[in-house]
């Protein structure tokens, strides 16, 4: 007992340094803001969040050993900093809603609890806040390990001017949650028709019975639940916990490799920081072996492309515009020639930004 206490005592002590530090660091935050205004700069600096970050990751796996879990490490100081910039600014970020929907869950992974965040009911209405800077940033899905592309999303910036200034990647991990206590009350389930899809397995095994409604998210299928008695919805452990919801059964997605990739949307450019990706738009010309030449700009300087998705430009019958990721920053020599190069062979090129890659999945 006396060797408990003793221990118990340490890390009270521990505890004590830990606010003390976190105190001061408060104070330093407060006075870098006032030299930004004075200087006239950006209050809010995602490149020096991703210098902060990758040096905490770097330190606790080199020095530490780490015996402290880096992903805990890495959401412990996204509340700091998203503690500390709201002591210079409130950011404010809109994000496909309602609450607790993943888009949400995304939002509150990359800034922290310290923002305000603004749901709005489609991803148009993302773009539309940060255009109109009623929003600092915008929050939306891309794409999913198990669905695909979001294409809405791909479409919006074939219009719109806002850049890509960063991703985040989060596992997928749905619930089947009600007001009823057991799984044998259920005769209807609700949910997204992406999430639907997602448990199209488990749903034909274990609730084979229900019957099926697509909703416009995950969030709006637990607001119709809380009005029910026989209902179930499919949804976030979040959700569960905002809505006052039962988690009859967990984790029923039927992939458990299940990941949805988010964009934050903005106005301004990043800074190279070392580990990035650079999305883009072409469209090629209209003749024999356009697509091959296009591609041919990024072998000839060896560009490595993780992805490309075609979609159609609503501009004419049958003509396509190209989406591609690749990694590097556009202020990188080799990028930059193959981007000219591209220009001379395609109709079009647009780069929507380049950003860091997200943590955890840098790779």
């Amino acid at each position: 007992m006396d060797e408990l206490k003793a221990l118990r005592e340490k890390i009270d002590q521990i505890d004590e340094q830990i606010l003390k530090l976190l105190n001061e660091r408060a104070k330093l935050a407060k006075k870098v803001g006032e030299v930004k205004k004075e200087l006239g700069h950006e209050i809010h600096v995602p490149e020096r969040e991703r210098e902060i970050l990758n040096r905490i990751i770097k330190l606790n796996k080199e020095t530490y050993g780490e015996n402290f879990p880096t992903e805990a490490l890495l959401h412990i100081y996204r509340e700091i900093i998203s503690a500390c910039l709201s002591l210079e600014k409130e950011l404010k970020i809109a994000y496909l809603g309602p609450k607790a929907t993943f888009t949400h869950q995304a939002a509150l992974e990359y800034f922290g609890f310290s923002a305000h965040y603004i749901p709005v009911s489609t991803i148009g209405d993302v773009f539309k806040e940060v255009e109109l800077g009623r929003a600092d940033y915008g929050v939306v899905p891309v794409e999913n390990t198990t669905e695909g592309v979001v294409n809405y999303t791909l479409d919006m910036f074939l219009e719109s001017d806002l850049k890509i200034v960063g991703e985040i990647v989060i596992p997928i991990k749905l619930n089947l949650l009600s007001t009823a206590s057991s799984i044998k009350n259920i005769t209807t389930i609700y949910s997204h028709k992406h999430a639907l899809a997602q448990c199209k397995e488990w749903i034909s095994k274990n609730v084979p019975w229900a019957s099926l409604v697509e909703t416009e998210s995950t969030a709006k299928a637990c607001e119709l639940v809380i009005e029910m008695e026989r209902a179930g919805a499919i949804a976030s452990e979040v959700a569960a916990y905002t809505y006052h919801l039962n988690i009859l059964a967990e984790n029923i997605q039927d992939n458990p490799n299940n990941y949805t990739r988010f964009l934050i949307i903005g106005k301004r450019s990043m800074k190279p920081t070392g580990k990035d990706k650079t999305s883009l738009i072409f469209a090629v010309k209209d003749e024999a072996g356009a697509l091959y030449k296009a591609l041919e700009s990024f072998y000839s300087y060896n560009i490595n492309l993780t992805k490309i998705v075609s979609r159609p430009s609503k501009k004419k019958l049958w003509d396509y515009v190209f989406f591609v990721d690749l990694e590097g920053h556009i202020e990188e020599e080799r990028i930059k020639k193959a981007l000219n190069l591209l220009q001379e062979r395609c109709q079009m090129v647009k780069v929507l930004g380049s950003y860091p890659k997200a943590l955890l999945q840098e790779g």
